[in-house]
C-alpha cells in the first residue's frame, strides 16, 4: 500500500491557526500595558491661586492632619504619616506634591498629588545560644533569643478617588482661608499717629 499525502488549503491552514490560538493559553497582562494614563483620574486640581500659596496651602493642609512635612519647597513638598491597623503591622503613607502654574501670567496653578502607601510587618528571627566546649567544640543549645524587625511587605500607589478628593477640598478650604485673611488684614490697618516732637523742637515748615 503506497503512502498517501494529505494537501490542505489556504482555508484548512487558517482554521488550523485558529485552533492553536485558542489552545494557547491567555498571556498575563502587564502592569505597564493597563496604565492607560487618562485625564480623568483626579491627581491634579486646578487652583485660582499661585503656584506658592498652592503648596503653602497643601503644607498647613497636611500638618492639620498629623503629617509631618519633610521637604518643605515653594513649588513642591513631601510628607508623611504613620499608622497602626494591627499589633504587628505597620503602615506609612508618603505624600508627594507639586504645583505648577497654568499659564506665564494667569493667577492660576495645578497641583500635582500622589500618595504612596508602605506596609510594614513585624519579622521575629530566632537564633540559638551555642557554647564552646573544649573537647567537643560548640555545641548549640535549645535556649533561643529572638529578635523583632519590621520588613517592608507591601508598596503602592494609592488610586485616584475619594481620598484626593478629600485632599483637595482641604487644600481648596486653606486657600479660603489665607484669602479671607488678606481681604481682612488691610482694611484693619489704620494711619499710624504721627510721631511726637520733643518739648522746644520747632516744627519742620511744609514747602
Amino acid at each position: 500500500m503506497r503512502g498517501s499525502s494529505l494537501t490542505l488549503g489556504p482555508a484548512a491552514i487558517g482554521a488550523v491557526a485558529v485552533l492553536a490560538a485558542c489552545a494557547t493559553p491567555d498571556r498575563p497582562v502587564r502592569l505597564y500595558e493597563a496604565e492607560a494614563f487618562d485625564t480623568a483620574r483626579s491627581f491634579s486640581r486646578e487652583f485660582v491661586a499661585s503656584p506658592a500659596d498652592t503648596c503653602n496651602a497643601a503644607r498647613r493642609a497636611l500638618l492639620s492632619q498629623g503629617y509631618v512635612v519633610t521637604v518643605p519647597q515653594a513649588d513642591q513638598l513631601e510628607a508623611r504619616k504613620r499608622f497602626q491597623p494591627q499589633a504587628e503591622t505597620h503602615v506609612q503613607i508618603e505624600f508627594h506634591v507639586v504645583c505648577s502654574g497654568t499659564a506665564r501670567g494667569a493667577p492660576t496653578s495645578v497641583a500635582f498629588a500622589s500618595a504612596t502607601q508602605d506596609r510594614y510587618a513585624l519579622k521575629k528571627t530566632a537564633t540559638n545560644a551555642s557554647v564552646g566546649v573544649s573537647p567537643f567544640g560548640s555545641i548549640s543549645l535549645p535556649f533561643a533569643s529572638g529578635s523583632d524587625s519590621l520588613v517592608k511587605v507591601a508598596s503602592e500607589t494609592i488610586p485616584s478617588g475619594r481620598f484626593y478628593d478629600r485632599f483637595f477640598d482641604l487644600v481648596e478650604h486653606h486657600l479660603a482661608e489665607q484669602m479671607d485673611l488678606d481681604e481682612t488684614v488691610p482694611g484693619d490697618r489704620q494711619a499710624s499717629p504721627p510721631a511726637p516732637q520733643p518739648a522746644g523742637a520747632s516744627p519742620v515748615p511744609r514747602r
